[in-house]
């Protein structure tokens, strides 16, 4: 009986002990599990995207590449105005009584806008930053009596020239004497206006110099005393110094270069051409001449 019994119980254990291993393999997941497994299941699945994303990102596309490649004319026809960039420098761009700005070149760019049908708006910027304010198209053009450098004309589309200049000496007329040799000019303090014609020349020739913000800047520096002489263009020394200007105490005295200006579009512009057919009718119609006459820059006409 005893044997019997035990394994009998032997028996019961062993099937308990069964039942209790089956019983733990049927455990349910772990939420680790369940985590990995739903991840399995999305990666299998189909992703939903908005349907539309993609087109409207090809059209904005569209619509950047197609204004980019839009004509320079164009884009001013289409917004109506030419922002032109300029300095103050009489007798090129400056403002009359009423504030309004007038000038050779300010007149011109009035009838080059009229001619194509839009408004001139006029812009002062910091003249060493006219590239950067044309590629960011807060302007059109710099139309401001600009020397048509090597620097200049490989950042921008330029037009023919127009006007011939040069860059001279401004000083006391008590101390013009001094300055009639261009190989032999004094050791003094002159100022220029930053990125100019005027601080390349004074560069060239090892002057100690100040950058100022315009050339009517640099003008002012040698009237209070602060600079010793001023390199201005030529243009505006004749209309800003000497007897019958504000500054009856200065004078221009010896020129240093020899130099032309020109207008500077966007790279690529197809305004630059625009501008040269208009430059070219304005020659043989007169009108540039008469406005030349009008501020007195007609001996400086390129014919």
């Amino acid at each position: 009986m005893k044997n019997i019994f035990t394994k009998t119980l032997t028996l019961t254990t062993a099937l308990m002990l069964s039942a209790a291993l089956a019983g733990c393999g049927s455990t349910p997941a772990s939420n680790t599990d369940r985590s990995a497994a739903d991840a399995q299941e999305n990666s299998n699945s189909p992703v939903d995207s908005d349907t539309n994303a993609e087109p409207e990102s090809s059209a904005v596309a569209d619509a950047a590449a197609a204004q980019n490649d839009a004509s320079d004319l164009d884009y001013v026809k289409n917004k109506g105005t030419l922002v032109v960039g300029i300095t103050d420098f009489e007798p090129m761009d400056y403002k009359d009584e009423n504030g309004e700005w007038i000038g050779f070149d300010a007149d011109m760019a009035k009838a080059f806008a009229e001619s194509l049908g839009v408004s001139a708006e006029f812009v002062e910027i910091d003249w060493d930053n006219k590239v950067m304010e044309l590629e960011g198209k807060t302007i059109d053009c710099v139309w401001n009596g600009m020397t048509l450098t090597p620097e200049v004309t490989s950042a921008m589309e330029c037009s023919n020239a127009y006007c011939n200049n040069a860059q001279v000496i401004v000083v006391p007329v008590d101390k013009a004497d001094s300055f009639q040799d261009k190989d032999n000019i004094p050791e003094v303090s002159f100022a220029v206006e930053a990125g100019s014609a005027g601080e390349a020349q004074a560069s060239m020739f090892e002057l100690e110099h100040t950058p100022v913000t315009t050339q009517a800047d640099a003008l002012m520096e040698v009237a209070a005393g602060t600079s010793d002489a001023a390199i201005i263009d030529s243009l505006m020394a004749a209309a800003m110094v000497g007897e019958g200007t504000g500054y009856a105490s200065l004078t221009y005295t010896v020129g240093l270069n020899s130099e032309e200006y020109g207008v500077g579009f966007r790279k690529g512009s197809d305004l630059a051409a625009a501008l040269n057919d208009f430059f070219s009718a304005s020659t043989q119609d007169g009108s540039m001449l008469a406005v030349a006459e009008k501020y007195g820059v007609q001996a400086a006409l390129i014919k």
